[in-house]
């Protein structure tokens, strides 16, 4: 299993204060059967140039890597990118995707979104060398018009939310729906620390293996597998 949204890595953002924090969420992925984490530190361009964000996340990345045991999940590095208006000229955007792929994390904003903005991420993800994912989908979908909605998802962008969206019993019922509906494709913890926000991917794949059967989640991580340079991929 991949969890595609993580703030694992130590010292970065409000996600991991420490290398023990880290270690402890890690340990949690692994038992729930996450394989692979992506780690998607907060990147946000009015706060910093790509180039300090991607050094800093070197060195969260070195000081973790030094403390893994055996046996912990892959990390591969990403980044969760918040949206502004003419981000698809931002020069480093390529080197903020899940490292070996095309994936790129965007965090859209909290609201109904402009034409300029549906536009724009359509624009952005006609671009080849990206391969764009919308972040917690579920926080702000329902803002928006069925329109854009339907835009967004003819331009083949992805849709990435949380596992709690599956493990609340609250939103259970419309999460199994939409995935039904082929309107999520990932999952991710969006894990910030042991207590407020810990990984429920597990959970999660539960859900989702008693509604839907062990071959559906084969195919779900096959699928995710092939977006981080499976089978297909190309540079």
């Amino acid at each position: 299993m991949i969890d595609w949204h993580s703030h694992v890595l130590p010292g970065m953002d409000d996600g991991s204060r420490s290398v023990a924090e880290s270690l402890s969420l890690l340990r949690a992925q692994a038992s729930q059967g996450v394989r692979t984490v992506i780690a998607t530190p907060h990147f946000l361009a009015n706060n910093e140039p790509a180039a300090s964000f991607l050094e800093r996340r070197e060195r969260a990345m070195e000081a973790l890597k030094t403390a893994l045991p055996e046996g912990s999940p892959e990390i591969r590095l990403g980044a969760e990118v918040k949206y502004y208006p003419g981000i698809s000229r931002l020069p480093d955007l390529k080197a903020l995707r899940a490292e070996g792929s095309k994936v790129l994390l965007l965090e859209m904003p909290m609201s109904a979104w402009s034409e300029y903005t549906v536009r724009e991420v359509i624009e952005l993800a006609g671009d080849g060398s990206i391969r764009l994912v919308l972040a917690h989908v579920e926080r702000y979908f329902s803002f928006q018009k069925a329109a854009a909605r339907d835009r967004i998802r003819e331009a083949g962008i992805l849709t990435q939310v949380n596992a709690s969206f599956f493990a609340s019993f609250a939103s259970r019922r419309k999460a199994t729906s939409l995935l039904r509906e082929g309107k999520i494709q990932l999952i991710g913890s969006d894990c910030h620390n042991m207590t407020s926000r810990p990984p429920r991917m597990g959970k999660a794949c539960e859900i989702i293996r008693k509604k839907f059967g062990d071959g559906f989640v084969s195919q779900m991580n096959e699928y995710g597998y092939s977006l981080l340079g499976g089978p297909g991929y190309k540079e």
